[in-house]
């Protein structure tokens, strides 16, 4: 695990853009594409509206990347909640991304059809063979879940890699996630958080005693690669050792 703390949120979307360009070129270079799960939410929304800004548009080979997601909310496509619609505005609209390039959940589905459909689909990308993205991008909640790997859900349990269905009994609502086997055996995982809200959530997960149910971020630990967190100075706040 590497910590990339910096001054201010600014600084840290410069660093994981950075970073993301990096990954991209030396995958593309290697494999002739680049796979990465994308994650929802307000701070990523923001990563990719840097990366399809003029600063960095050129900087990758769009041509050879395939989005996938990590998770979805269980709405349609064209929800004001769902992840997929967010990249789309923020990335995939702006860069002009081939739709043969987008895998998103299929949500006309019930739930757990969806987890399975989206599972079959991921495999047969990866022509059943080892799935390994090449990157997870990954946020963090306020109550230590990432992806829709939530506390006290069943989904922590998984052993092996797959794609679940996750009900959230204080919200009322279905989400679709990749599990914490399928996130761990990428070879890159970033982490972005910022904001002095998120502190005592990453001193959680990196610094308290192992608690999946209560701290379910703590499940991620890449088998082969490198998990990379990259935060701004009030998101590491309440770390005891930043190095």
């Amino acid at each position: 695990m590497k910590l990339n703390i910096y001054n201010t949120e600014a600084e840290v979307l410069t660093a994981l853009a950075d970073h993301f360009v990096t990954l991209a070129t030396q995958a593309i270079n290697k494999n002739g594409k680049f796979t990465v799960a994308l994650s929802g939410g307000s701070s990523p929304k923001k990563l990719y509206e840097l990366l399809a800004s003029t600063t960095y548009a050129d900087q990758v080979n769009w041509e050879k990347v395939f989005f996938f997601f990590g998770d979805e909310r269980n709405v349609p496509q064209d929800h004001k909640d769902s992840n997929y619609l967010m990249a789309k505005k923020a990335l995939f609209q702006p860069l002009m991304i081939s739709p043969a390039q987008i895998f998103p959940v299929e949500t006309s589905f019930g739930p757990a059809e969806a987890a399975a459909k989206y599972w079959e689909v991921i495999s047969a990308f990866f022509d059943d063979g080892e799935v390994s993205f090449d990157l997870v991008l990954l946020g963090l909640g306020d109550n230590s879940h990432t992806a829709s790997l939530f506390p006290y859900t069943p989904v922590l349990h998984d052993r092996t890699p797959g794609v679940k269905e996750v009900w959230l009994e204080d919200q009322q609502v279905w989400r679709i996630t990749l599990n914490a086997p399928l996130i761990n055996d990428a070879a890159q995982i970033a982490f972005l958080v910022y904001g002095a809200g998120k502190a005592e959530a990453v001193k959680h997960i990196l610094e308290d005693d192992e608690d999946i149910e209560l701290y379910p971020a703590q499940l991620i630990d890449s088998i082969s690669g490198e998990v990379e967190w990259f935060l701004d100075e009030p998101a590491a706040a309440a770390l005891e050792n930043k190095e």
